[in-house]
């Protein structure tokens, strides 16, 4: 069994879901005692949101950078970026370590195509739903026509997810809030829609929606168990 280098803290309350669908997804493979081999750096959040924020996506870059080397001196044979928003920079950490990475966007890639579903609703960050670095990766990697909500939409998206989500905060009205843009999104033409931030799965589940769900933490997860047993 290979060991998994989870790069985690963003935020600390989809990093737990990490940490427990990995080592349910092992015993459940291998029976017994078994549980996944795992080294994790967990960021203080607090310093990447403002990066965030303010663009300073370099600076962001060098925090994971240095995570992911001490995930490398910890044994780590690959690495896992515990976030959606943060794999915009995926392909210089890739490049500024020695070990493979996986990244969010292949395995949701993967599991979307294999539903034979080319066009999906995206929720998550502004970040993640605005800018190209996933968006582009779907389309030119898996053929996925990504579709996002508006502009009011998005912003409440964000909102919920910086300011109750990130926060242990589970509110039934913001439940009702993103099943109502889930619904836009399939009025807009979506057959699928992707939960592109790790945090959303706390809030929604597939009984939320007609359409098939792509909870990216459960995807993310599993490739990771799929990558280090070697399958």
């Amino acid at each position: 069994m290979k060991t998994i280098g989870l790069i985690s803290g963003m935020s600390w309350e989809s990093s737990l879901e990490y940490y427990r669908l990995i080592n349910q997804a092992v015993k459940e493979r291998l029976g017994g005692l078994h549980s996944a081999r795992i080294a994790m750096y967990s960021v203080d959040f607090e310093e990447i949101e403002p990066l965030q924020r303010q663009g300073k996506w370099g600076e962001a870059a060098d925090l994971l950078v240095d995570a992911a080397r001490r995930l490398c001196e910890a044994g780590a044979d690959f690495l896992v970026i515990c976030t959606n928003t943060m794999h915009k920079v995926a392909d210089e950490v890739q490049e500024r370590t020695d070990v493979p990475l996986l990244h969010i966007a292949d395995a949701t890639g993967e599991a979307i195509k294999a539903q034979g579903v080319t066009r999906a609703g995206l929720l998550g960050t502004r970040f993640t739903m605005e800018q190209d670095f996933y968006k582009d990766r779907l389309a030119r990697r898996y053929g996925i026509q990504v579709i996002i909500p508006n502009e009011q939409d998005r912003q409440i998206t964000h909102d919920v997810i910086y300011n109750e989500l990130c926060r242990g905060e589970i509110k039934q009205t913001s439940r009702q809030q993103l099943k109502k843009i889930i619904q836009n999104l399939v009025a807009d033409g979506a057959e699928g829609i992707i939960l592109g931030c790790t945090e959303l799965g706390l809030l929604l589940k597939q009984r939320d929606t007609e359409v098939p769900l792509f909870d990216t933490t459960a995807i993310h997860a599993e490739a990771a168990v799929e990558f280090a047993l070697g399958r």
